[in-house]
């Protein structure tokens, strides 16, 4: 009898090992972003093409007509764009699923594809919900670099400066976040240098389009080991 109880036993014990060896690796190959440390990298490699990149949630600000991310091969290479047709105040969101950071560093490469009413995008942070973040974006219709907030889906400039990057030319954001010290830079010259209490608990960490602005969007690193 006793050895019927214990084979049972080893039995019970293998099944739940087995079963949750199956859901950490279920869980890991849902992500499409690595950590290594302090470090988070995304990128879209082992993607598929014309799906949205898991570990991310995309939403939109405002009305939207629809959604629309995914993934594409951009000469070799796999990206994410934004592919929506929206309008006026709509802003369009892919944001990382469940993590949340409060003082870090990021960055991201962006290229403006096309948009007749907008261009460009950028980078949110602090995101509590599609209403409430702040993002910092490169517009090249306007050359200007700008710092918002974004409070019950209203957008507030706080910051804004000139710079001139062409349509089709990629380029890196950086956002430095330490407290409520923001700094952005671009092709890591610094050019904005803020602060702001709107939002003072951690929250997720996505990208941003405005409207109609087709944009691509790869390799997004965040480090959290800020000094």
């Amino acid at each position: 009898m006793n050895t019927f109880l214990i084979s049972i036993a080893l039995l019970l014990g293998i099944t739940s090992c087995n079963s949750a060896s199956q859901k950490s690796n279920q869980t890991e190959n849902t992500v499409s972003y690595e950590k290594m440390g302090s470090d988070t990298l995304v990128n879209f490699e082992n993607e598929t093409e014309g799906k949205l990149p898991s570990g991310f949630v995309a939403d939109a600000t405002n009305k939207a007509k629809s959604i629309k991310w995914n993934v594409i091969n951009d000469i070799g290479n796999k990206v994410v764009v934004q592919q929506a047709e929206n309008s006026g105040s709509c802003y369009n969101l892919l944001v990382l699923d469940k993590v949340a950071y409060n003082d870090f560093s990021a960055s991201v490469k962006i290229k403006a594809i096309s948009g007749e009413e907008d261009q460009g995008g950028g980078l949110v942070w602090r995101y509590i919900d599609k209403n409430n973040y702040y993002v910092a974006r490169y517009n090249p219709l306007e050359n200007n670099f700008r710092f918002y907030n974004v409070v019950n889906g209203s957008r507030k400039e706080l910051e804004s400066t000139e710079i001139d990057i062409k349509q089709g030319e990629w380029f890196i954001m950086t956002i430095d976040v330490k407290g409520n010290k923001v700094t952005c830079s671009l092709n890591g010259k610094t050019l904005i240098e803020s602060t702001d209490d709107t939002f003072k608990s951690a929250g997720r960490i996505g990208l941003w389009t405005k409207a109609d602005a087709v944009t691509y969007f790869d390799d997004l690193k965040i480090n959290t080991s800020t000094k």
